[in-house]
């Protein structure tokens, strides 16, 4: 039971991250499709670089254990105003199922905020062993 109290919260950074990872990496060949369609949402494209970077760096910060409970915040954040900003049509239920998608990820990233990384992260060292 140990190794599940020990590796499982690795399992879930991981878990959790990838989205972040993906979508930040796949904005970069798509980079003037993705300002157009901020724009097109009233969000200005010039912050595509900060979405990029929140992203990936926020998704690796998570993954490696790195000051989780910042990237934590700071992901949560971003999910919460992605939804408002790009899945608030409530009248689409393919934007609502995305909107409410990014509320459980919040969820996610706030038992991060509350609880660590956990045992194999950097923030606790990297330990492996037990």
């Amino acid at each position: 039971m140990k190794h599940i109290e020990n590796y499982a919260p690795l399992i879930g950074r991981i878990l959790i991250s990838t989205i972040f990872l993906m979508a930040g990496a796949s904005k970069i060949p798509g980079y003037e499709a993705t300002q157009g369609y901020m724009q097109a949402m009233g969000v200005p494209g010039s912050l595509l670089p900060v979405v990029i970077a929140t992203e990936i760096l926020g998704a690796l910060a998570i993954i490696l254990g790195y000051k989780t409970r910042i990237a934590a915040f700071l992901l949560a954040g971003f999910s919460i105003v992605s939804a408002i900003f790009f899945h608030a049509n409530f009248a689409d239920q393919t934007q609502s199922i995305l909107f409410m998608k990014n509320i459980a990820i919040t969820g996610g990233f706030l038992f991060l905020i509350a609880q660590g990384a956990g045992y194999v992260s950097i923030d606790n060292g990297m330990p492996v062993k037990e």
